[in-house]
């Protein structure tokens, strides 16, 4: 067709393609009259021995005839054309890659991946991430998740909805650190502290999910790559220990205060007090088949996500083995009120601690004292001392192994690098026997200041007799 005035489109016979012009590099340019008898443009191009035609828009009958940019009613011959050898060219350099198709199918692949990910990423949100962290948790026995829930709920998801929903692997550290100086300012810099703490493990635990197979495969799915709770700073000063304990005559008189309680009450804050004010958390929840003759085991669930709890074991004075007794254990749980069906809350214990003392004590609080702390530092420093001597004994059964390689080759080179790592274990035997030396010196020195400490006990208390809770009375 060698005119292409809109008087000759306009008098193209109805639904039949006609080639206007070619197109440079490959193809032609061609119009179709439609039965509403508007004309439509196509570019038409072979691929091996198919042809297909890919529509560029209406012909405008009023667009200036060099126009190169469509109009809001269509395009011109020239617009149309260019269009046209745009398309024919990208399809001409990518030819050997299979040309326009390939290229149309990569195209609605990458679309559809990125629609993928937006959906995941409205899925996996900061909200998710944290509830996934707390279900983790409560799946392998971690009583923290109560705390950790009631910490996201009331100052991530109410406070701040909208960082909530963001993407979790979008979420900066600004904007968690914004959330922590809000409990900041509003004298709760302890609870600032617990959220920074809890939402790093959170991000943490996704970001791991890539290497360790421990944990669950859903968090991989938090496309975690840095942590930006880790980009946060703590408030220091929230974070130091207890400067008020209770003093000598304050634990006198707390115990005076219980011990004439002929109650399962006063059995109870007894045992939480003789056993050296353990953590309530971990007493209350003390199974009767963990009493022994002279001792209880508790099991620690604090510590790294994954691991079970750390059982340890409290030896019993003679007065705590009588308010165990008092607190009469039966069924699953030894400290119930309902026959060993559930335990005594630890908020329950507590109040109960705080009602009997508080008009007698002035800012008391169930807490740890330094009793514990006493009662518990030989156990501890036996705990590190056999995980010293365990370690040093497995490098000498790992050096006696190598002497034996030693023993049973002829190649020079291979008695090389055993005798190099014999050398190796040496020094790491050497440095863990160096440990084991610094730990009986603390222990030694803890021991002398104890002594002391007692002896000045002793000298205030000289003039008084009784049983083994003197101390106390």
């Amino acid at each position: 067709m060698k005119s292409t005035s809109g008087q000759s489109l306009a008098m193209l016979p109805l639904g039949v393609f006609v080639t206007l012009a070619k197109v440079k590099p490959m193809g032609a340019l061609q119009a179709r009259k439609q039965a509403s008898g508007a004309v439509a443009l196509y570019w038409r191009y072979s691929v091996g021995s198919k042809s297909e035609r890919v529509a560029l828009g209406l012909y405008d009958s009023s667009a200036p005839p060099k126009s190169l940019t469509p109009t809001q009613a269509g395009l011109s011959i020239s617009a149309a054309t260019r269009a046209a050898e745009t398309l024919a060219l990208e399809h001409h350099q990518h030819r050997d890659a299979g040309g326009r198709p390939a290229l149309v199918a990569a195209e609605r692949a990458a679309k559809a991946a990125a629609e993928t990910a937006r959906e995941r990423a409205a899925s996996h949100t900061l909200a998710s991430l944290l509830t996934a962290y707390c279900d983790h948790l409560e799946s392998i026995g971690r009583r923290s998740h109560k705390d950790a829930r009631s910490i996201f709920a009331l100052h991530v998801v109410d406070a701040w909805p909208a960082a909530a929903r963001l993407p979790a692997k979008d979420v900066t550290g600004e904007q968690l650190a914004d959330m922590m100086r809000r409990l900041i300012e509003a004298g709760k810099g302890r609870t600032a502290n617990k959220l920074r703490s809890y939402v790093r493990a959170a991000y943490q635990m996704a970001k791991a999910a890539k290497s360790k197979p421990s944990i669950p495969v859903a968090f991989k799915a938090f496309e975690i790559h840095s942590n930006p709770a880790a980009d946060t700073e703590p408030d220091e000063t929230q974070n130091r220990a207890d400067k008020n304990p209770m003093s000598a005559a304050e634990l006198r008189a707390y115990w005076q205060l219980i011990k004439p309680l002929n109650s399962f009450r006063g059995a109870l804050l007894r045992l939480h007090l003789l056993t050296g004010g353990q953590r309530i958390e971990q007493l209350v929840n003390l199974r009767t088949a963990n009493i022994s003759p002279g001792a209880i085991t508790l099991h620690d669930g604090k510590g790294r996500p994954g691991r079970s709890p750390r059982p340890h074991t409290i030896p019993l004075l003679k007065e705590a083995a009588e308010a165990l007794t008092a607190c009469e254990p039966v069924g699953k749980f030894a400290l119930s009120t309902d026959r060993g069906e559930t335990h005594v809350a630890a908020t329950t214990l507590a109040d109960w601690a705080v009602d009997f003392a508080r008009p007698h004590i002035a800012d008391f609080q169930a807490k740890r004292t330094v009793c514990q702390a006493s009662l518990a530092q030989p156990y501890q420093q036996k705990g590190l001392l056999q995980d010293a001597m365990k370690a040093a004994s497995g490098r000498l059964e790992q050096i006696k192994a190598l002497m034996g390689q030693i023993d049973g080759t002829t190649d020079q080179k291979a008695v090389l690098e055993v005798q190099a790592r014999i050398g190796a274990e040496n020094a790491m035997l050497a440095h863990e026997m160096s440990q084991v030396q610094m730990l009986v010196g603390m222990a030694d020195s803890e021991e002398r200041i104890a002594r002391s400490r007692d002896r000045e006990r002793q000298i205030e208390m000289l003039n008084r007799t009784g049983k083994i809770s003197d101390f106390l009375k």
